[in-house]
């Protein structure tokens, strides 16, 4: 048996697409069964308070084969076991999660703002900072917002405590008034003539952000 967390480090499982997927719901246990290596073993998978468990039942013996979780464990026909046990995992997790890697619900309301306005898409492009993302438009691929994870001190705030932050552009007359070091900051690594900063924390409301992010999108659609 198998308790999936590895897999699922910055991912969020929907359970709309757990059914979608084949999931039978049994009061509020999710499972999934299907057939692996010619219908001689079977993967079970159940998903229930937010927690993922696998294992592989031996269709000869109705046992839990527990090999295919033993690391240690060798052999070429456990191999295959193994590889196609593997496969449906990342299967499920494919289609069943999406990605979950800004927590904070104001950040969260921002994306769906976009998302949902301008048909934005996350786009994640640094492997060094997978905690970072862009909003470009899809005509021109210029950048109209980026989503960071920094530390506060970062921004010149006196704590080192991790802040989701966006950065949106606007006119430099527009940001030479706004910028106060309180609630709107000089554009986190950007060109700070061009761009702002703002910590989505809740201190700036979510109608201003939004307004901030129209203009940002407009600025750039040329």
């Amino acid at each position: 048996m198998r308790i999936v967390k590895k897999e699922l480090k910055n991912r969020k499982i929907e359970e709309e697409l757990l059914v979608i997927y084949g999931f039978i719901k049994h009061n509020d246990v999710y499972e999934f069964q299907a057939s692996l290596v010619d219908e001689q073993f079977t993967i079970v998978v159940t998903y229930a308070n937010k927690e993922m468990i696998t294992k592989v039942i031996d269709m000869n013996t109705n046992e839990e084969y527990v090999l295919v979780d033993i690391s240690r464990a060798s052999g070429e026909f456990l191999g295959v076991i193994r590889e196609t046990y593997e496969e449906r995992i990342n299967d499920i997790i494919k289609n069943c999660t999406v990605e979950d890697i800004f927590k904070n619900e104001v950040t969260k309301e921002v994306i769906r703002y976009i998302e949902t306005t301008y048909n934005g898409e996350l786009e994640f492009l640094w492997k060094k900072t997978p905690n970072n993302a862009i909003f470009r438009h899809k005509e021109n691929k210029k950048w109209y917002a980026a989503l960071l994870t920094v530390k506060a001190n970062k921004l010149g705030i006196n704590n080192d405590e991790l802040v989701e932050i966006i950065d949106l552009k606007n006119t430099p007359e527009e940001i030479e008034k706004i910028v106060d070091n309180e609630l709107y900051y000089c554009g986190y690594h950007m060109n700070k003539k061009h761009w702002f900063t703002i910590v989505l924390d809740g201190s700036v409301p979510l109608e201003t952000i939004y307004k901030f992010i129209d203009i940002s999108y407009h600025l750039n659609q040329k």
